[in-house]
């Protein structure tokens, strides 16, 4: 049987891999008393201390992972967003950046928290998601292209249009599992630098459940703190 290239994309999405699926069965994780924001200066101390102790247990995994990918962590603040974030990104060297906005910074309420939305950050980098993503984006982009040619479309706008909306699918198609992925690796690594990643996951009762969206960027967190209590009743 011939597949359409829409079908392939629609299967991709269908047939995205389950993350640590198996496992022992725990009792969901009930929201629990974190406390009030913290001062401004116990937050980037917390952020000190979280860096200190993260970075060297991400790099020795990073380098037992795959030693030659580049495993020296930069971890900044990024003053200039007023957004609550944490992102991972590569600097033109290939270097990795984990960056905290200031409000991502001051949200946390204790130094786990901090410390687990870091390993989690670094575990994107160690699972290589951000090339992953680009592979999935322009596989998307030829299939979608590919198939406004092949409906007879020739006006060179409409087929940037439909690559334009291909790639973003692409983007899209595991970047759930990315993120269940990366919580997973990202549990281990705090415990191993000697964090509560089950206190850390506490921020997920605070930020906005994105549900279970089709092509969302992000999965349910009640799909996220079972993920991480998994891995954590497994260490």
């Amino acid at each position: 049987m011939r597949l359409s290239p829409l079908f392939l994309i629609a299967a991709l999405v269908a047939c995205a891999p389950v993350v640590d699926d198996a496992g022992p069965q725990v009792v969901p994780l009930q929201p629990q008393t974190t406390g009030p924001q913290v001062s401004q200066a116990q937050s980037l101390r917390n952020f000190r201390t979280a860096a200190q102790r993260i970075e060297p247990v991400a790099e020795t995994v990073c380098r037992r992972r795959d030693p030659s990918v580049n495993c020296d962590f930069n971890i900044l603040i990024d003053n200039r967003s007023k957004e609550i974030n944490a992102y991972q990104t590569l600097d033109r060297s290939g270097r990795p950046i984990i960056a905290f906005t200031v409000p991502m910074i001051a949200e946390a309420r204790n130094v786990d928290e901090i410390a687990f939305v870091m390993a989690h950050e670094a575990a994107h980098h160690i699972e290589g998601h951000l090339a992953r993503q680009r592979a999935n984006a322009t596989v998307g982009a030829v299939l979608l292209g590919g198939l406004a040619g092949a409906l007879g479309t020739t006006d060179q706008a409409s087929i940037d249009t439909a690559q334009q909306l291909g790639a973003g699918l692409g983007a899209r198609t595991y970047s759930k599992n990315f993120e269940l992925e990366a919580d997973a690796l990202g549990t281990r690594i705090a415990a191993a630098a000697g964090f509560d990643p089950l206190r850390g996951a506490q921020f997920f009762f605070r930020i906005p459940d994105p549900g279970d969206r089709f092509l969302g960027t992000h999965p349910a967190n009640a799909d996220r703190l079972r993920t991480v209590q998994r891995v954590a009743a497994g260490l």
